[in-house]
């Protein structure tokens, strides 16, 4: 009870150090004000334009927005710091200075140099130019992309739970040091240890391995499992569902069960024994491409392929209540719309587990094959 009342301060005070540390909490801005990033929606189009603006990456930190009593549109939440490899060098400022525009309209000058942001990717004007242009598929003519380092919205929900996993796991870690059985929080996440440890690494990997590698399947089975998990919170978070995420992850486990292959994985590759000579080249490409491209591409594109469309289909039976209030009624709609995006958020929660399980399913499999020792009969 004490690990999960500590854990529970130290996310509060995290939460309030971001929210503090900036100098805005609150912004009102009604001339740059931007409809696909928080603005009124009605009709199916500007519905359909949010659902994508929501699972794609920000440079801001938005928590909600809503319209004041002026008429003025209002945004909670804080900057995030954008940081610019340019013509010129390097570039920072915060992302407030773009107003929450998303259009390609607010200019900032900075370094004697001119930045718009143009659907969550900042360009940079050439010189001359005081606004963007665009040719008839709303592509900039006149600006062009600068090296974009700066902390994402999706870097801070990495950051956070990365944070908070080795907060978790030092707590859990330490109380085996002196007890037997762990205390608080740990006790929920000592079976879920012990299901990755014997039920994913230890079948999949062998009794001689698994021990090499059981860490990297426990930080990627929590790490995408918490990720999943607070992506389907009113934060926003969307972490899982960026390719770059996912492709990351894939990396890793491609890295991985590339250096650790062992002579006998590498020659059952390149040259399979027990089949014809002629037919061993076809296979040994079949085999190479198999390990280098379809591998990696599973398993990035799977999960970033599932939650994504987890987080449109909610969003898209929350919008329920906008499309169908003339039909149905407001109570009707709005009913409906909670109904069905109760259900379907439940179901969610299992595709969050179910998700981690198969990534880390399939990273255990293909380590396995890799480090398995041949078998001579």
């Amino acid at each position: 009870m004490k690990i999960a009342q500590k854990t529970i301060k130290f996310l509060l005070i995290a939460a309030v150090s971001l929210f503090t540390s900036v100098g805005f909490a609150l912004e009102s801005d009604k001339k740059h004000d931007d409809q696909s990033d928080g603005g009124r929606v009605n009709t199916k189009e500007e519905i359909e334009a949010y659902v994508l603006h929501h699972i794609k990456d920000s440079h801001d930190f938005t928590l909600f927005s809503y319209t004041g009593d002026h008429g003025e549109r209002k945004h909670v939440g804080f900057p995030l710091p954008i940081i610019l490899w340019s013509s010129e060098g390097l570039v920072t400022f915060m992302s407030s200075e773009f107003h929450h525009n998303d259009d390609g309209h607010v200019i900032v000058e900075k370094n004697g140099l001119k930045f718009a942001k143009l659907h969550s990717k900042i360009y940079e004007l050439e010189k001359g130019a005081s606004a963007i242009s665009f040719d008839e598929h709303h592509h900039a003519t006149n600006a062009h992309k600068p090296l974009d380092f700066s902390m994402t919205k999706t870097v801070v929900g990495v950051l956070l739970i990365g944070l908070l996993l080795l907060f978790w796991f030092s707590r859990l870690a330490n109380q085996y040091k002196t007890k037997k059985i762990p205390t608080g929080f740990s006790r929920v996440l000592e079976p879920l240890v012990l299901y990755v440890r014997d039920e994913i690494a230890r079948p999949n990997i062998g009794e001689k391995h698994y021990r090499r590698f059981t860490g990297y399947l426990l930080t990627v089975f929590f790490f995408i499992w918490v990720l999943n998990l607070v992506g389907l919170t009113p934060l926003g978070f969307n972490v899982t569902g960026q390719i770059t995420i996912t492709l990351c992850l894939a990396v890793f486990t491609f890295v991985i069960y590339t250096v650790s292959g062992n002579k006998g994985y590498w020659m059952h590759m390149i040259w399979m024994p027990g089949v014809p000579y002629l037919i061993r080249p076809i296979l040994a490409i079949i085999e190479l491409a198999g390990a280098f491209l379809i591998k990696p591409f599973a398993l990035s594109v799977r999960l970033f392929a599932n939650i994504s469309a987890g987080h449109i289909v909610v969003m898209s039976l929350i919008a329920i209540m906008f499309t169908l209030k003339e039909s149905l009624g407001v109570v009707g709609a709005t009913g409906l719309s909670f109904a069905l995006s109760f259900f379907i958020t439940l179901i969610e929660v299992l595709v969050a587990f179910l998700q981690a399980y198969i990534f880390t399913m399939l990273s255990a499999l293909f380590i396995g094959m890799a480090v398995a020792e041949p078998e001579h009969h």
